[in-house]
């Protein structure tokens, strides 16, 4: 027996008459999160690089995707603040450790 949680609304259903859907923002090139310093390829389409984002350095593990021939980041990824990488840092012998004995 399954239930619905929720009705789905037709595609023609708008806001109101003559309104269009909404599109999805594209990026551009001159956005603050421009691309970083590659520190390092993890794999073919992984790296590891350090950008800035809003004003914030951030170190990003990203998964990448070519598209028209370019690189492009993928969704698949975790960009860290700071105090994040800190933690992690500060516990990579330990992480070693665990992964050592597994």
């Amino acid at each position: 027996m399954s239930r619905r949680f929720g009705k789905r609304k037709e595609e023609d259903e708008y806001a109101s008459e003559g309104d269009n859907p909404p599109k999805k923002a594209s990026r551009t090139d001159d956005s603050d999160d421009a691309d970083g310093i590659v520190v390092c390829e993890i794999s073919k389409n992984r790296r590891v690089s350090v950008r800035s984002f809003q004003g914030k350095i951030m170190v990003d593990i990203r998964e990448f995707y070519v598209k028209d021939g370019k690189q492009m980041p993928g969704r698949k990824g975790i960009s860290l603040s700071m105090d994040q990488w800190n933690v992690l840092r500060d516990h990579a012998d330990e992480i070693d450790e665990l992964v050592a004995n597994s």
